[in-house]
């Protein structure tokens, strides 16, 4: 198996709502079907919006469930402004900011905020890393 992802979904309360978050909020392309959304990311890379329960039922486990899922989604930017700018977009739309961005330990500056379905997204810009014109990182 090689190594990288094709589609990253995420299941959604309310589909509508979380569209508008994305596409509007975050002037990411999106493209509505019946009863999913589909945003291209870079490098071919889909991130899919989805019914939470049918993403459940879909995958045969229970929808019931809370806490921590256990991972993050990340947005690496070139500059620490990108990141404070992020943040006062995301918090216009109502988005809970998690952690204020901040110095990090790692040397870098970064911060977390959730969207309208609690999936936490870091907004981080590591001086490390060089990104590329595609926004992926040479790491």
């Amino acid at each position: 198996m090689k190594p990288y992802i094709t589609l990253i979904t995420l299941g959604v309360k309310d589909l509508q709502a979380s569209l508008t978050f994305y596409r509007e909020g975050l002037g990411w392309p999106a493209d509505p079907q019946d009863d999913i959304v589909f945003i291209p990311l870079q490098n071919g890379v889909l991130l899919s919006l989805y019914g939470h329960d049918d993403l459940a039922k879909d995958a045969g486990v229970s929808a019931a469930g809370s806490g921590f899922a256990g991972f993050t989604l990340a947005h690496n930017v070139g500059s620490v402004a990108e990141v404070d700018a992020i943040f006062v977009t995301v918090g216009k739309l109502g988005a809970n900011i998690v952690k204020q961005p901040k110095k990090a330990d790692w040397g870098g500056y970064s911060g977390y905020f959730s969207d309208p379905d609690g999936y936490l997204w870091e907004v981080a810009h590591n001086p490390f890393w060089k990104l590329r014109d595609n926004g992926s990182a040479a790491i």
